[in-house]
Order: structure tokens, then C-alpha cells, then sequence
């Protein structure tokens, strides 16, 4: 895979908050499976927590990753399983970031894909934690693949239309958030030529 490429992930851990000593303890959650979709390729790819250290190669190449929440979450849980790469030093857009800035909460990213993109999620964390520990490990794929398109499209409805929508909590009318996410500029085929191609997998 070539250097220049933008890449969306989610991951899905093996362990609840509640099942830690040490609420803190991001690593101590283990990853069941993470998820990630590759712009360069078109690409859906999916990694085991064995596979780690092939999705770190894929991270290297990255001018830019794109999740949600992924600054608070994901790459704190992420981090323990890195080799050589800082995950706080790679050029990241929060999809969390605007939204909780704009509306001073958190929200969920299943609130915001039923009003902006009109789906809703196919399960939840703790549902993936039970499938894991049963051994449906196709069922925790399946939902960590379908969060990575979710936050895709998500993220590409903003790029296109500078706002997403959340539902009001008063009802009525679908209450815009302006979102500032920009798309990424080209890079030429002499820029391609300064990278060395990594090993596809």
C-alpha cells in the first residue's frame, strides 16, 4: 500500500469498562476486531488482535485517519498493541470533535447517522463483547464493518455538505451541525513517486 492514504476505522474490544480493576486501563479492554476502510484501495479491510501489526503498516501509510471518537477511545486502546507508531502523532479528523463542540455533549454516533444518513446501527458494544465471547466472531465483524461504513458516510455527507443533522430533543425539525471537515488535496503522481510502496495484504 503507497503512502497518501485516507483511512476510516473503528475497532470493538473484548472487555467492558466494567470488567477492569482500573476504569483507565484503555489497553486492558483487548481488541476483538477492528475495522477499516482504505480510500487508496476502495477497500473494506478487517483485522483479528493478531493481525495488529498489519493495520499499524496501513497506519504508516496514512495522510490522514478518520473515526469517530477515536481520539478518546480507539486509539487509547489501540496504542498497547503499536510496535513503533504513536497514534497521537498521525494526522487524525475526530468526527466526534465538531458535533460535541457545536452542541456541548457528546453524541452518539447512532443519533447522528438516523438523521443525517437515515440508518441506524446494527447492534451495540456489549452485544459485540457477548458475540466474542461466544465465538460468533463473523457476528462482531459484521457490526465493526458496518460501523466503519456508517462513520464513512457520515463523514462523507459532511464533506459534501458542510453539516450533519441530530435529531431534536424537543422534536421537530432535524437540528443542523455545521462541520468543518475538509477534503484532503490531491497528490500528483510526482508526490506518489517519493513514497515507497508497502507489501499489499
Amino acid at each position: 500500500m503507497l503512502a497518501g492514504d485516507e483511512i476510516v476505522f473503528d475497532l470493538e474490544t473484548q472487555r467492558a469498562f466494567s470488567d477492569l480493576e482500573n476504569r483507565n486501563d484503555f489497553g486492558g479492554l483487548g481488541i476483538s476486531v477492528l475495522g477499516a476502510f482504505s480510500y487508496r484501495t476502495g477497500q473494506f479491510h478487517v483485522f483479528t488482535e493478531g493481525e495488529l501489526s498489519e493495520f499499524e503498516e496501513m497506519l504508516k501509510g496514512a495522510r490522514r485517519v478518520v473515526g469517530f471518537n477515536i481520539r478518546h477511545f480507539d486509539y487509547p486502546v489501540l496504542q498497547p498493541h503499536m510496535k513503533s507508531l504513536a497514534l497521537r502523532d498521525l494526522p487524525t479528523l475526530d468526527l466526534m470533535t465538531d458535533p460535541a463542540a457545536h452542541l456541548s455533549f457528546r453524541p452518539k454516533l447512532d443519533d447522528l447517522a438516523k438523521a443525517t444518513l437515515g440508518v441506524s446501527k446494527s447492534g451495540h458494544g456489549l452485544e459485540a463483547i457477548r458475540w466474542f465471547r461466544e465465538g460468533r466472531l463473523d457476528l462482531v465483524k459484521n457490526y465493526c464493518l458496518d460501523d466503519v461504513k456508517i462513520t464513512k458516510d457520515l463523514y462523507e455527507y459532511g464533506l459534501q455538505h458542510s453539516q450533519i443533522l441530530i435529531e431534536s430533543r424537543y422534536g421537530g425539525a432535524k437540528r443542523p451541525i455545521p462541520v468543518s471537515w475538509q477534503r484532503l488535496p490531491l497528490v500528483t503522481a510526482t508526490q506518489h513517486s517519493l513514497f515507497t510502496p508497502l507489501e499489499n495484504f
